[in-house]
């Protein structure tokens, strides 16, 4: 029997392929530093916390297909604090944010069409593509460059008969690269001139730096017939167990639609909607230390990065990665060392390779991303050590 080509195809996560060397260093007895997954260490709000243990409904119940109308009317208000005017019926939750972009994807692309993405892009857009029998048809960008968009008429020329949508990150994973509003407004014209939807994952809108500001897709004035955006309260509120995400968009028709998708996996977990719904009035009190923590922490690493000879690597801006171009031949064959030959005094670090961000075959092999979601004293360690390490590694594949 012969399995399917999707199951053929599909990728391994570059972020978690590795995760056997990993178990077998801590059989060893090496701690692992694990910049790898964007995994934050913040405590989760106690809000959130309350809601899971205050719930006491006798039955845990199927709830409707398009997320409960309290934790829905809770975002309305939260996208209102963040310059986005919605009402209910314009937003759909989902199982996380997974779902919705693998909805968006599908929504608007028939199998066989393309959706335009810069890359690098978040490694698990190449599964839900694949899943869905979808072409993604990269836009390359560059570490020397930040990582920025290129000019208008190439990522024009990368656009064809069957491409439906084009897709970003803003604030970016795996890159930290922010959007600027110019940025977002060019885009969209090039969506408007084409006919195309833009898909726009805003999960780490709160994660910008030295006083930049996120601008979401929904903004764009006469762009309300082709934005979609996606979100997700995973990194938000350092939640990434409760799978809570939605996808929003003013398009009735496409509403409509994802709906049906909706229903046919019938509801989104209740109990993580309703503890999501007890931190929709969290503000400034609550991300600014956030964000002051995660811009140390992000200076500390990109510090130790440019003390390494040869490192390319342009300062990120928002979200809590950061991607290196090392002067290496596979950052794979690296990460894979350093979890199975090297340590310093019982401890090693895991970085996440960059060739499985990428779509175009062969780029990024020399690249690696790291996330900075441990506190400072760890990532100091971590760092020193992945200096250390690498300064071996090269003694030994010069």
């Amino acid at each position: 029997m012969q399995l399917s080509q999707r199951a053929l195809d599909i990728q391994a996560s570059p972020i978690r392929k590795l995760m056997p060397h990993a178990i077998a260093a801590r059989k060893r007895g090496l701690k692992i530093y694990h910049l790898n997954i964007g995994q934050p260490d913040i405590p989760t709000p106690q809000q959130m916390i309350d809601a899971y243990h205050g719930f006491s409904d006798k039955v845990l119940a199927y709830g409707p297909s398009q997320g409960l109308d309290v934790y829905r009317s809770g975002l309305v208000k939260y996208y209102a604090n963040c310059g986005i005017t919605l009402q209910d019926h314009e937003i759909i939750v989902t199982t996380a944010g997974s779902e919705a972009i693998t909805f968006a994807m599908m929504v608007v692309c028939g199998v066989g069409d393309e959706i335009l993405v810069p890359e690098p892009f978040y490694t698990n857009y190449n599964g839900f593509a694949t899943m869905a029998g979808i072409v993604l048809k990269p836009v390359t960008t560059y570490a020397e460059t930040g990582f920025q968009l290129p000019p208008d008429d190439q990522i024009e020329a990368r656009i064809g008969p069957r491409t439906k949508a084009i897709m970003i990150c803003n604030p970016g994973n795996p890159t930290g690269t922010v959007y600027s509003r110019d940025e977002i407004f060019r885009l969209a014209a090039i969506a408007q001139k084409h006919g195309l939807f833009i898909i726009s994952d805003e999960v780490y809108r709160e994660f910008v730096y030295e006083g930049r500001t996120h601008t979401s897709i929904l903004e764009v004035p006469g762009l309300e017939e082709q934005a979609i955006m996606v979100d997700s309260v995973s990194k938000r509120y350092s939640a990434c167990g409760a799978r809570i995400g939605c996808i929003v968009s003013h398009n009735k028709a496409l509403m409509d639609a994802t709906l049906k998708f909706a229903q046919a996996r019938l509801c989104p977990p209740t109990v993580d909607q309703l503890a999501a719904n007890a931190c929709v009035d969290l503000g400034a009190e609550f991300f600014e230390p956030l964000i002051g923590e995660y811009q140390a922490r992000r200076d500390l690493v990109y510090d130790a990065l440019m003390q390494i000879p040869g490192a390319v690597c342009v300062k990120p801006q928002g979200a809590f990665y950061i991607i290196v171009k090392l002067p290496v031949q596979d950052c794979e064959h690296f990460v894979t060392w350093l979890l199975d030959e090297f340590s310093i005094d019982g401890e090693t670090v895991m970085g996440a390779p960059a060739e499985g961000f990428y779509a175009t075959p062969g780029l990024g092999r020399d690249e690696m991303r790291l996330a900075y979601v441990l506190n400072e004293d760890e990532l100091r360690k971590a760092m020193r050590i992945f200096a250390k390490g690498f300064e071996a590694y090269k003694q030994l594949h010069p």
